[in-house]
């Protein structure tokens, strides 16, 4: 009875969406594949058959509600362009919210080069962007000259609004609040725009919400042939020694590594030491190595300035925080340990692992995890080590955490279900 009235909701939930009014846009193969030939490798065929359900969606007359789910580096970014394509060529505008801005400034690079001939105006919002571009853009918006916006949670903000919004696309959505999620799609002024959220592991409400029918489901199953699996390995602190010869075997290949700490400050709670205790450390344990420190309380230019260098090979080893959790593509970059794992959540541990899954060189996750953590710590682990599926992994996140509060502002936990459970 618990499942059927939970069941029932859903489907009056999925029902009101075919009530309201959206855009049906025109989808012109012919164009579509003018926007194809600026774009140097070829689709796959799950990619192709991922655009084939959405444009389905996006000709009726209802809002489209779709969940886009693939592992790093499968090509989601390539079916959102494609996607903003088929917006273009309706005359609607198309709004792409990210959780951070160096994500968004790579989007505007890779959809200005996918774009070029095309008299299409592309603006970047965030809150490091000056007042006064930020006015420009505000008003370019509402009066219809700019046709792509990319940006952070500055597209959410009050101030910010469409001349004709046709289509939302959010990025990496497990970062982003179930408010915050809701707030954009409402931007659209006489109808509701067609949305798709995109991440490498959904989180557990969206991933009940797309088993039970609320969201459509669309999967990316393939990858790049010639990339490998990441070897993840779990180790306690008495094996960090050994630990740090394996980097030192990987960096006199000529390879680069993350180390990715939980706190910039030092946690007495946590028995942690600082970011910056662990870089000094570092730097006199791996000598002539290079070691930088990147974190998201840096100025906007000093972490240019770093992640130039680490691109360049200049730094061999970067220690930061988890704001190199998206956003990243250094292909040399193919080994990452991450101190103190328990205090990370599984989705944020498949999307890191994700960073050194960018070329064919073989990829390796190291985890150095305290003694006596939790019983749902050693399950996330356990699931980090053993799987490197997205799809599995969230649903394994599901078990853990739980679905969230359906129809509230709960991200997970189990919703008030006396006996049922929704996996089974």
């Amino acid at each position: 009875e618990e499942l059927f009235f939970s069941q029932i909701l859903v489907y009056l939930r999925k029902a009101r969406q075919r009530f309201q009014k959206g855009i049906p846009f025109g989808i012109d193969p012919a164009l579509i594949d003018t926007f194809r030939r600026n774009i140097d490798f070829q689709l796959t065929p799950s990619q192709k058959k991922v655009l084939q359900d959405i444009f389905a969606d996006l000709v009726k007359p209802y809002p489209m509600h779709r969940l886009l789910q693939g592992d790093v580096g499968c090509g989601k970014t390539v079916v959102a362009f494609f996607v903003i394509a088929a917006a273009l060529q309706s005359g609607c505008q198309a709004a792409f919210m990210v959780p951070t801005e160096v994500l968004a400034q790579q989007h505007v690079m890779t959809f200005k080069l996918w774009l070029r001939g095309f008299k299409v105006k592309i603006a970047l919002l965030s809150s490091g962007i000056d007042k006064e571009i930020r006015e420009r853009i505000y008003k370019e918006l509402e009066n219809g000259g700019i046709n792509i916006v990319i940006g952070t949670h500055s597209l959410i903000e009050e101030r910010v609004n469409f001349k004709n919004l046709g289509l939302v696309i959010i990025d990496e959505q497990h970062k982003f609040g179930v408010a915050q999620r809701a707030l954009l799609p409402k931007k659209g002024r006489k109808h509701v725009p067609h949305c798709l959220v995109m991440s490498a592991t959904p989180i557990p409400r969206s991933l009940a919400l797309s088993l039970y029918g609320d969201l459509d489901l669309s999967v990316i199953t393939d990858l790049p042939p010639e990339r490998k699996q990441p070897q993840s390995i779990c180790v306690g602190e008495r094996k960090r020694k050994w630990v740090y010869t394996f980097l030192k075997q990987r960096l006199s290949e000529g390879r680069q590594v993350y180390i990715v700490y939980p706190v910039i400050e030092e946690s007495r709670e946590w028995d942690l030491k600082s970011l910056k205790e662990m870089y000094e450390a570092l730097g006199k344990e791996f000598g002539p190595y290079k070691v930088g420190i990147f974190h998201g309380r840096m100025g906007a230019g000093e972490k240019e300035q770093i992640m130039k260098a680490f691109r360049e090979n200049k730094i061999n080893i970067l220690i930061a925080t988890t704001v190199i959790e998206v956003g990243l593509n250094i292909e040399n970059a193919t080994t990452m340990v991450v101190e103190n794992p328990e205090r990370f959540g599984l989705a944020q541990l498949h999307q890191l692992r994700g960073r050194i899954r960018r070329s064919h060189y073989q990829p390796y996750f190291v985890l150095i995890s305290k003694a006596n953590i939790s019983e749902n710590a050693t399950k996330r682990l356990e699931a980090i080590a053993t799987m490197n599926d997205g799809f599995l992994i969230s649903e394994q996140d599901l078990l853990i955490r739980g679905p969230g509060d359906f129809f509230g502002n709960v991200q997970s936990g189990y919703p008030q279900l006396k006996i049922a459970n929704p996996l089974k």
